[in-house]
């Protein structure tokens, strides 16, 4: 092999070498494209399903506390019910003292 055979031939892996790193270089770019494409739709995902687990137990404690408030709701309107019943026969008494009061 002359020596314009092995320039040559060094000339040629020269630029397959770099063709090669080119290729390289490009497809590493294109991975770490994807990697954060990747990425932003896992976080994306992330935060969708914390937010909707979040929605989900703002339900159930609104529900519990609507629940909680009817119960309390339920109780009050027994007791005064209850005041109002048991003032029903105190009521005349009242009345006649006060009538008593102005008679004498």
């Amino acid at each position: 092999m002359g020596r314009k055979e092995v320039l040559r031939a060094i000339r040629q892996a020269e630029s397959e070498a770099e063709q090669t790193i080119a290729e390289a270089e490009s497809k590493a770019a294109e991975i770490v494209s994807k990697a954060r494409l990747t990425a932003t739709e896992i976080i994306q995902a992330g935060r969708s399903d914390s937010e909707a687990n979040a929605q989900t137990m703002i339900s159930e404690a609104r529900s519990a506390a609507e629940s909680e408030a009817q119960k309390v709701s339920k109780e009050g309107d027994s007791n005064i019910g209850s005041i109002h019943d048991g003032g029903e026969g105190s009521r005349e008494d009242a009345v006649n003292a006060v009538l008593d009061a102005f008679r004498s």
